[in-house]
């Protein structure tokens, strides 16, 4: 369910309408999504492009997935009626997600109390004197609080659902739509929203290049001092470099490029845990297990178990949406 309002985002409805499309009939995912308003009728975005909503706010409050598509300007106040549907969809188990100037219409709806939260790295400043009972987390892309999300700007709404058809699920769901939107497939939420430093473009060649050799070579134990002589760098230039680039440091990076391919290999292949773990460089089944259960919150056996379920559910149908699990690592996908 996307929650639409006047002046709402062309790009973010574009965005949403595309990640969360019906691709049941090419083998693919079965979302539903429905556009909502709070008066159904005609709906004006941003670009002044006219878009007739025919549901009302009792469609979002049975909804199992609420994503208000961000306005043009920060919304001032919020009516009794959207605040009540919003409760009651929380209330029921919802999970509901909001982005750039639609992380105010949570914060004042009173959803986001006591949680973190994040918007545009430019609205930071008068999100946390408008709302101080959040923890307002400047400069990240998005933040998982479970049942609530919220992301920066509508980019990173983009990047926040694609964490969020990862989380419910799996990584191969999410890679697919990625593919098809042409978008990075996973971003970390903790990454930063810009980089006030730029970066060479021929030294950001070479840590692409180097990314991409430990990518197609994770079954090794790579260092980061491989990983600098790949990119024709010192390990102190490289690390500094990364981070310019990623938001994050090499060896954060490369633990989430094993357990991604590992949530891969779990969801698609009848290998055993024994080979995966050595196809994604742990030496034992023990260690992948401890570092998915630190990291994802859930064993690789039961992982397994939960997506396979979910790609092959009995009626035909996908599972609704609920919260698989919560971590605040940034190593989460």
């Amino acid at each position: 369910m996307a929650f639409a309002t006047q002046g709402m985002s062309t790009f973010a409805l574009g965005s949403i309408g595309k990640g969360f499309a019906d691709r049941s009939d090419r083998g693919g995912t079965g979302f539903d999504l429905t556009i909502c308003a709070e008066r159904p009728g005609l709906i004006y975005t941003d670009l002044a492009l006219p878009i007739r909503v025919n549901a009302g706010l009792d469609r979002l409050t049975e909804a199992d997935l609420v994503i208000l598509l961000p306005p043009d300007n920060p919304p001032l106040s919020l009516s009794g009626d959207l605040r009540d549907a919003l409760h009651t969809a929380h209330r029921r188990g919802a999970i509901i997600a909001g982005f750039y100037t639609s992380s105010y219409t949570l914060a004042a709806a009173g959803l986001l109390d006591g949680r973190r939260a994040t918007t545009h790295w430019s609205l930071v400043h008068d999100f946390a004197a408008r709302y101080p009972a959040v923890t307002v987390v400047p400069e990240v892309l998005y933040i998982d609080e479970g049942n609530i999300l919220t992301g920066a700007g509508e980019a990173a709404g983009i990047d926040m659902c694609l964490h969020l058809v990862r989380r419910e699920h799996g990584t191969a769901v999410a890679n697919t739509i990625a593919r098809e939107m042409i978008t990075p497939p996973h971003r970390e939420g903790d990454q930063a929203q810009y980089f006030s430093t730029p970066v060479p473009s021929s030294a950001e060649r070479q840590l692409h290049d180097a990314m991409d050799w430990a990518r197609a070579n994770l079954d090794k134990r790579t260092s980061v001092s491989e990983l600098a002589a790949h990119a024709l760098m010192s390990p102190r230039t490289f690390a500094r470099r990364f981070r310019a680039v990623t938001g994050t440091t090499p060896h954060a990076w490369l633990l989430a490029q094993r357990l991604k391919h590992a949530e891969e290999l779990l969801e698609t292949t009848d290998l055993n845990l024994e080979e995966i773990s050595r196809l994604v460089g742990y030496n034992s089944v023990a260690v992948l297990r401890e570092q998915f259960i630190k990291h994802r919150g859930i064993s690789p056996r039961a992982y397994r178990q939960t997506f396979r379920r979910a790609a092959n559910p009995p009626s035909g149908d996908l599972p609704p949406l609920k919260p698989l699990r919560r971590s605040d690592d940034p190593c989460t996908a």
